[in-house]
């Protein structure tokens, strides 16, 4: 295990449409950012089929493929990019300080944020090979391949009555699956969800099983073609046929790393100041989905990763000056 040193102006944490930003405009700046890419370089777009929403394409684009382009630009313009995942962080004592599990310790005046969030999942066995292909937990993203399709969304907080109510605008029909007898969800949404034609509820449902042909299959087109569903009451198993499955019962921002060392909310989504990417810690900030649980978009996370580097440059650039004034 190798015990390098390595020094650097900005250390980013994390990849993604964040990270990879945030790289690109600090690099751009001359700050030779660092960025440690984790084990999921790329983030959650590493799992997206086709992407329509990403400015710049007017042809659908695969995510694992855009990705590659973002790390590819951040490294061209003068990223170092490092895979290792860090364990341990110190924002107590400047400069920062960060330890990888590779045993390399990372020295920053300042550090981004954008570890990102994951999506919950029903964690059933047929899942992980439908996901991206009929199962999706982003409406936003992928809604707009079931115009005139009947899909299903499973969840009862407000994150799944938003997404079903979105889905609303292209689906056919969407059925709303919850496991108890009511929603958690905020009145006013709820009553916009009752009141809207397209959108029925199946009570008292669990997910046991996706239906359908996996990639591989050679039994017809592959994709999700329905569900099996449990009822919490009495057991009974049924079948029910659906084009596409959105899970919406929550996310969970990859940030036990920073807990007790910067502020967060009550969900562990760091906290940050209006309209900026600032945090409670002089120096460091956070972009992307590590702090917004609103859009959950790649532009927006992206944009959040240029305000971050931006935030950076203009924080070292105020030290500079800071040191040179009581130097004189």
């Amino acid at each position: 295990m190798t015990k390098e040193h390595i020094s650097t102006k900005v250390l980013i944490i994390g990849s993604g449409p964040a990270g990879y930003t945030a790289a690109i405009y600090a690099a751009r700046a001359n700050l030779e950012p660092v960025l440690v890419t984790g084990m999921e370089q790329g983030g959650q777009l590493t799992i997206t089929t086709d992407v329509e929403n990403y400015p710049g394409f007017a042809e659908a684009v695969q995510g694992p493929w855009l990705m590659e382009q973002m790390y590819e630009q951040a490294k061209h313009v003068g990223t170092k990019m490092i895979t290792d995942m860090i364990s341990e962080v110190n924002f107590e004592s400047r400069p920062f300080t960060a330890k990888g599990q590779s045993g390399k310790t990372y020295e920053a005046e300042t550090v981004i944020i954008c570890t990102g969030a994951k999506a919950r999942w029903l964690g059933i066995d047929t899942e992980q090979k439908f996901r991206g292909f009929g199962v999706s937990a982003c409406a936003t993203c992928d809604g707009f391949f079931y115009r005139g399709k009947e899909v299903a969304v499973i969840g009862g907080g407000n994150s799944a009555v938003e997404e079903a109510l979105f889905l609303a605008q292209f689906a056919s029909k969407v059925t709303l699956i919850h496991r108890r007898d009511s929603l958690r969800a905020e009145k006013i949404a709820q009553d916009r969800l009752f009141e809207n034609p397209k959108i029925n509820v199946i009570w008292n449902a669990t997910v046991e099983e996706y239906l359908g042909n996996p990639p591989g299959s050679s039994e017809g087109e592959i994709g999700v073609t329905g569900l099996k569903l449990k009822d919490t009451q009495n057991g009974n198993i049924s079948d029910f046929k659906v084009d596409g499955v959105f899970v919406a019962i929550g996310h969970d921002p990859a940030t036990e790393l920073f807990k007790g060392k910067i502020d967060m909310d009550k969900e562990g989504y760091i906290l940050t100041a209006s309209d900026s990417t600032a945090t409670s810690i002089e120096g460091v900030f956070a972009a992307g989905d590590v702090k917004d649980k609103i859009y959950r978009q790649a532009v927006t996370a992206a944009g959040m990763g240029c305000m971050a580097a931006l935030e950076a440059d203009r924080y070292l650039a105020s030290r500079n000056h800071a040191v040179k004034d009581a130097a004189e």
